[in-house]
């Protein structure tokens, strides 16, 4: 396998035809460029160049191997610096997804500073059911996505809290939590909670839905559903209730569902989350954008 420091020896040279102002184009010395070639030469056991004190030439053998080579090492070239300017450049497209109508409506703010501050880069939004983010983020599908913390996830970074929402039960209109001001995280003990899909990370779901109260007592896991219409669905039709947002009562109103604070429980916070391979300069200022935006307008709720 040829080392990279000869191939460019041998293409600069085959161009040049000339040690010295090869040696200028590297930054190295004639001396060094000779030995290369050398090398290269007794590795290969056919000269390369022809050489005297007045020119140097290409042989037959020389020439082929820069017909075949030169294009190839182009396309190289070229494909290592679209990486470095995709990972460090703020030109080109990203995509973000989210999961339910709050979190389009944020993003769709943070997405239109993002495109005045960087209006060569692209913004695609992309909705997605709950058990889509992570595959998708894990493919490559999406570049980063807006959802629910927490997220531990190894390869999965987690920007900074954005929003930080009250913490509601989703009840059947006719259960009898619909007629209470409202709950305590104790009162789970007496209903079905609903579960998310295990393909959604551990640290997710034992947040939304623990298999105990805080003194220990068990909560009956139901049905698990997919996305946030089913499980409502499920929460109408009688088959359990699930722990959501204060904004799922202006996004999400339900003749057969009602929304009931959680006296005790700990706020519902979002983040924007990303792959641990995937901080690029474009993801990074997004990630800023939407904290700016929200900063700005001093938004504290979905």
């Amino acid at each position: 396998m040829l080392e990279r420091h000869e191939l460019e020896a041998f293409l600069t040279l085959a161009e040049e035809l000339h040690f010295g102002r090869t040696a200028d184009r590297l930054h190295v010395s004639t001396a060094r460029i000779s030995q290369t070639i050398a090398k290269l030469e007794r590795r290969i056991g056919i000269p390369l160049f022809n050489r005297t004190s007045r020119r140097v030439e290409l042989t037959e053998v020389g020439r082929r191997l820069y017909e075949e080579v030169r294009p190839a090492w182009g396309q190289i070239t070229t494909a290592f610096e679209r990486a470095i300017d995709t990972g460090r450049g703020l030109t080109g497209s990203l995509r973000v997804s989210f999961v339910g109508a709050a979190g389009g409506q944020l993003l769709a703010g943070a997405a239109e500073l993002f495109r005045r501050r960087q209006p060569d880069c692209d913004v695609h939004l992309r909705e997605a059911q709950m058990v889509d983010l992570m595959p998708w983020l894990r493919s490559g599908e999406v570049d980063l996505a807006l959802g629910t913390l927490p997220i531990d996830e190894p390869d999965i970074v987690t920007g900074p809290v954005l929003v930080s929402e009250a913490r509601m039960l989703a009840v059947p209109s006719q259960h009898p939590f619909a007629r209470r001001r409202r709950i305590c995280l104790e009162d789970l003990a007496r209903v079905k909670l609903l579960q998310l899909p295990d393909s959604l990370p551990e640290s997710l779901r034992a947040d939304r839905t623990p298999p105990t109260t805080p003194s220990g007592r068990p909560i009956e896991p139901g049905p698990s559903a997919s996305t946030f219409n089913e499980m409502l669905t499920l929460i109408g039709a009688g088959h359990g209730v699930f722990p959501v947002g204060a904004q799922a009562r202006r996004y999400y109103a339900r003749p057969d569902v009602a929304y009931i604070p959680i006296s005790d429980a700990p706020p519902l916070r979002w983040g924007l989350i990303w792959r641990a391979d995937g901080a690029t300069a474009r993801v990074r200022a997004f990630a800023q954008a939407t904290y700016d935006l929200l900063t700005l307008s001093e938004t504290t709720a979905l």
